[in-house]
């Protein structure tokens, strides 16, 4: 087990283990330039700035944000306004996607509205027709 102190260090399969994730999602990250590993031949060695960044990735992921939303909040750490602007469009980025969630809750609450009234009809009809089985002659019985 790695020492974890300010110069800790991981391995890809470290963080895959320790975050739930595959190699594979690690490796596409680091594609897309929101982690930068150091490479050590062909190793992967992923330092505390490479973890935090992969945690807020995951957590921006599993937020909904898209990931060039991501890149950019997890970018402003870094540049100019730092971190009180980071904090700052943070906010204003999970206003939006609260907004956003909520119109999509609307959309399933009424939709599921719409299927109950739908359910109770279709129950109705089918009743009615099965009580008028009942009441209907068949055909003759043969002796």
């Amino acid at each position: 087990m790695p020492n974890r102190t300010d110069t800790a260090t991981w391995t890809i399969a470290d963080l895959a283990d320790e975050f739930g994730v595959t190699h594979r999602t690690i490796r596409h990250y680091e594609e897309l330039g929101l982690i930068s590993p150091e490479r050590r031949g062909t190793t992967r060695v992923f330092h505390k700035r490479d973890r935090t960044r992969l945690a807020l990735i995951l957590r921006g992921k599993r937020i909904g944000f898209p990931l060039e939303e991501i890149r950019t909040i997890i970018d402003m750490y870094d540049d100019q306004p730092g971190e009180s602007g980071q904090l700052r469009y943070l906010l204003d980025q999970i206003s939006a996607r609260r907004v956003e969630l909520e119109d999509r809750r609307r959309d399933i609450d009424q939709t599921l509205a719409e299927l109950a009234t739908l359910e109770h009809r279709c129950r109705a009809d089918l009743n009615s027709l099965a009580g008028r089985r009942l009441t209907t002659p068949g055909p003759p019985e043969l002796d």
